[in-house]
C-alpha cells in the first residue's frame, strides 16, 4: 500500500477533478503489475494496473491494491470493479473508502457479491491525507482550502507605501518554488482585487513544472479591466456582486460557486481581508506561512491564525509554519 500511495502522488494533479489514485498487483508475493490514474477523463489507476502486465493469464488469483475504493459506475469510462473481476483477481486490499454517493460502498459489495476477497482500511489515515482534496469536496461540498501568504519576522505581510505595483518580495526563491509547486498541486488560486492592483500578479507555476491553476478574482466592484493583468497562460474569472452577496459571509457562497464549477481544490493567496475571511469564517484546511528573519518594522498586518498550533520547518532563511484545521 505504500507503493501505492507513492504512485498516487504522481498521478497528482493531473488527474483533477477525480483523485489520483495508486494501484499494484500483487502474485506470489512479487509486484507484476501497478498504475496510477491517467489525466482527467483517461483510465483509472486498476485498469492501468491490469493493462500493465504483460501477461494477462499473470493476473488470474492475484491480488489488487489501491489507495480508494474502485468505482462501480460508468462515468468517463466503465467501471473498475468490472474489470478487476473479468480479470480473476480473488483479493482486493483498499486503502480508504470513496464517499461519492455513485460509490459508497457500493463498490466493495460488487466485488463482494462476486466472490472476490475484499479488506479495508490498511493504511487508511495516508490514503485519506494523499486523497484529502477529493474526499473533502465530496464529504463536504466544498473544496479542499489551503491559505497561504508570507510575513516578516515581525508579523507583516508588506510594508504600506510600494514604488510600484508589483509584488513586494519576503520570502525567498526557495519558498517561492515550493509556493509554485503548491500551485500545480490544486485547481484554482483566489486573490482580491486589492491584490490585483496593487501587486500586478501572475499567478502562475512558472517556478515549477506542472499546469497553471485557475485563477480567481474577488472584486465587489466587478472590474473587469482587473483581468487584463494576466497572460493566456491560465484562465482567468472575475466574481462580482452578481455572484456573491457581500452583505453576507462571502466563504460559503464562493464555495458554492466554486462546487459549480467542480473545483476540488483552492489556495487563497491574499489579500489579507479574504484570508481572514476564510480564517474567521472556518472554512479552510491548511494553511502555509512563510516567515522570514528580517523585520519591516510597520506595514500591513498579516491574518493570525490562533486555533491550531503549527508544524515548523526551516526553508533556509524562511521559517515555514505548517496549520492544518483538524475541525
Amino acid at each position: 500500500m505504500e507503493r501505492c500511495i507513492q504512485l498516487a502522488n504522481i498521478g497528482r494533479p493531473l488527474s483533477a477533478p477525480n483523485p489520483s489514485v495508486g494501484c499494484v498487483i500483487v502474485k506470489n508475493n512479487s509486484i507484476i503489475g501497478e498504475g496510477y490514474t491517467s489525466p482527467y477523463g483517461g483510465l483509472h489507476a486498476e485498469v492501468n494496473a491490469l493493462n500493465s502486465v504483460t501477461d494477462q493469464s499473470f493476473l488470474h488469483g492475484a491480488s489488487l491494491y489501491v489507495t480508494l475504493e474502485p468505482c462501480c459506475h460508468h462515468g468517463k469510462t466503465p467501471p473498475c470493479t468490472d474489470a478487476i473481476i473479468n480479470n480473476n483477481i480473488k483479493h482486493v486490499i483498499i486503502g480508504c473508502l470513496d464517499p461519492n454517493p455513485k460509490v459508497s460502498g457500493q463498490g466493495v459489495e460488487q466485488l463482494k457479491e462476486a466472490g472476490v476477497k475484499v479488506t479495508v482500511g490498511i493504511c487508511a489515515s495516508e490514503c485519506q491525507k494523499v486523497h484529502r482534496q477529493f474526499l473533502t469536496f465530496q464529504s463536504k461540498k466544498r473544496p479542499y482550502i489551503t491559505l497561504k501568504w508570507a510575513e516578516s519576522a515581525d508579523g507583516y505581510m508588506a510594508p504600506l507605501v510600494k514604488k510600484s505595483n508589483r509584488p513586494y518580495w519576503i520570502s525567498n526563491i526557495y519558498s517561492q518554488q515550493l509556493s509554485h509547486k503548491l500551485r500545480t498541486e490544486n485547481e484554482a488560486i483566489l486573490v482580491g482585487a486589492n491584490t490585483v492592483f496593487n501587486d500586478n500578479p501572475q499567478l502562475t507555476a512558472r517556478f515549477w513544472y506542472g499546469k497553471n491553476p485557475k485563477r480567481f478574482v474577488l472584486s465587489q466592484s466587478g472590474n473587469q479591466s482587473l483581468l487584463s493583468t494576466f497572460d493566456d497562460k491560465a484562465s482567468a474569472e472575475l466574481i462580482g456582486s452578481n455572484m456573491i452577496d457581500f452583505s453576507q459571509p462571502v466563504t460559503p457562497q464562493l464555495c458554492d460557486y466554486l462546487v459549480k464549477k467542480n473545483i476540488s481544490s483552492l489556495i487563497v493567496e491574499g489579500g489579507r481581508q479574504i484570508l481572514n475571511s476564510f480564517i474567521t469564517e472556518n472554512n479552510w484546511d491548511e494553511a502555509l506561512v512563510f516567515i522570514n528573519d528580517r523585520a519591516l518594522n510597520t506595514g500591513l498586518s498579516s491574518p493570525k491564525i490562533t486555533s491550531v498550533k503549527p508544524e515548523k520547518k526551516a526553508i533556509l532563511n524562511d521559517c515555514l509554519h505548517h496549520y492544518l484545521n483538524n475541525k
